[in-house]
């Protein structure tokens, strides 16, 4: 039970993404099958059938997510406040969770059946969702404009779940009708669904923005501004790949080389929306960024902290950091005393951990050495480019190199250079953290070293690279830092979300290099090794003071 309660936010971020994007494909599916499938069912009989089957997963999947949720914070709740399970059963979060879970079992036994009016009680069940999800966020806990927040809440749900939602069903519907006549008429169906949700998020995300932000100082001072912000750029990026797609649809409907770039696009569009319900969900643990009038960062001391400064190259002693210090302290005055001594810093002891200024340069010598790494990963992967230094196909070897470098370094309490053990310092949430990015950057570094070199032979095993980059920029998006300055924490997260952003390019470029064909893979075979420089350079310059 202790160890739920010390890592039970991260788990919470991570579990109410996954649930954000269920419901998406959940309601998305529903919306793509009334307003695209149905009106051509006739003419493709098999459409429909596939695109339910769709459904009801996302929606089991959603219910069963839905159930892991309810029983991880009944767990929390009870442990916490030493209150019995009837009680906890009872509360708003629990009865909020069942009506979803059970509209998404639901939406899951309808698309499995072929019952009558089954496509109005799909949507009657998936507004449920939709109005659950509504009734839980900030809207509902606002005293003034509460119902025009609701509805601006409920639209954005809806549109992005039309949109993003969509897009599965919609790669479904290409694989399954290359060349038909049906295709166009598909695709121009889908694209109208997309251009109103466009629409509708865009609306919603302004009127919410309004409300929730309020001035411009808050858009870069606080973290729920600094999200804000992320979610429009990658707002932006995905409705510029729509709108190429718009483009190519109205131009060459339903000839191959269309279809090939559409589904190409698409897939990233799904990638990056994915990456957008994430960090929706680390948003709803964030305060609006009008409730924090307090302790904003000036665009001076953004400025200030951005600015580039040569990287630190020599580290402080591990015995000057703040818990070795004071345990040292600690076990000075015990002996002394003939009693055993307490313990500096006990892992998820829900109190941040006490830093000074070695502890600071502790931090950034490790990222500065991190971006050493980055940066000479892009170089080589740009050195590979040419074709004429076949070893620098190894690049991904560095990464190996990186994992150790950050399995020592990244929690200096913990073994192998603190006293306390590799796996009880994961009770502290960023630790955790720490040891999820390591463990995929080991395995990504030796599973690509060995499809560079040929160990791995299976043309899908390259996918793996820009899946895992695109994985790693969407748990940064969700990467947080117990500190309990404010300020101090959105400063640390604005270095973050631009290395976030470039995992997410580099991600896109490398699936669009694997799978167009080769005469348009030049442009982004060279842009993905220009974001790792990028990070590289990023990281070379963080800064913590």
């Amino acid at each position: 039970m202790s160890l739920l309660l010390d890592v039970f936010g991260f788990l919470d971020v991570l579990l109410r993404g996954a649930s954000n994007v269920l419901q998406a494909f959940t309601i998305g599916g529903v919306i793509y099958l009334v307003a695209v499938i149905a009106p051509i069912e006739r003419q493709a009989p098999g459409l429909a059938r596939s695109v339910c089957s769709g459904i009801a997963w996302s929606a089991g999947l959603l219910a069963g997510v839905e159930a892991v949720i309810l029983t991880l914070k009944g767990a929390v709740l009870m442990g916490t406040l030493d209150i019995a399970i009837d009680d906890a059963a009872g509360a708003g979060f629990a009865l909020a969770g069942t009506i979803r879970g059970v509209a998404a079992a639901t939406i899951a036994l309808l698309a499995a059946s072929t019952a009558p009016r089954r496509s109005l009680m799909l949507l009657a069940s998936a507004a449920m969702v939709a109005a659950v999800v509504v009734l839980n966020n900030h809207a509902a806990g606002r005293l003034d404009n509460r119902a025009p927040l609701m509805a601006a809440a409920a639209l954005h749900q809806l549109a992005a779940a039309a949109w993003i939602g969509g897009i599965p069903y919609f790669l479904a519907t290409l694989a399954r009708l290359p060349g038909r006549a049906e295709w166009p008429e598909t695709a121009r169906r889908f694209s109208t669904v997309c251009m109103f949700a466009v629409a509708g998020l865009l609306a919603a995300g302004l009127f919410k923005s309004w409300f929730y932000i309020g001035s411009p100082d808050a858009i870069w001072g606080t973290s729920y501004g600094a999200m804000t912000s992320t979610k429009a750029l990658l707002f932006a990026v995905l409705v510029t790949l729509g709108a190429f797609n718009f483009i190519s649809l109205r131009r060459a409907a339903g000839a191959p080389a269309t279809t090939h770039m559409v589904t190409r696009r698409a897939e990233v569009e799904l990638a990056l929306g994915i990456a957008v319900f994430f960090a929706a969900a680390s948003m709803t643990s964030l305060p609006p960024a009008v409730d924090l009038p307090n302790d904003r960062a000036t665009w001076a001391e953004i400025a200030d902290r951005m600015a580039p400064q040569w990287p630190r190259l020599s580290s402080p002693s591990h015995a000057a950091l703040s818990i070795p210090a004071i345990q040292a302290r600690l076990d000075a005055e015990a002996a002394a005393a003939g009693q055993p001594a307490p313990r500096a810093y006990i892992p998820g002891g829900g109190e941040p951990t006490p830093r000074n200024a070695e502890d600071i340069a502790w931090s950034e010598y490790n990222h500065h050495w991190a971006g050493m790494f980055v940066l000479a990963i892009g170089i080589l992967s740009l050195i590979e480019r040419t074709g004429r230094a076949r070893w620098a196909r190894s690049w991904p070897l560095l990464f190996i190199g990186l994992s150790i470098f950050l399995l020592i370094r990244s929690d200096p309490r913990a073994w192998p250079l603190g006293d306390i053990g590799f796996f009880e310092v994961m009770r502290d949430p960023e630790a955790l953290q720490h040891r999820i990015f390591i463990l995929l950057i080991a395995a990504f570094g030796i599973f690509e070293w060995s499809v560079r070199v040929g160990r791995i032979t299976n043309p899908r095993a390259a996918l793996v690279f820009p899946a895992v980059s695109m994985l790693g920029a969407g748990l940064l998006l969700a990467h947080s830092h117990a500190l309990a300055n404010v300020k101090e924490e959105l400063l640390i997260e604005l270095t973050h979300l631009p290395i976030a952003l470039l995992g997410l390019a580099t991600g896109a470029a490398r699936w669009f290099e694997l799978r167009v064909p080769p005469a348009q893979r030049a442009v982004p075979a060279m842009i993905w090794p220009i974001c790792f420089v990028g990070v590289g350079l990023l990281l070379m310059t963080y800064r913590e003071v």
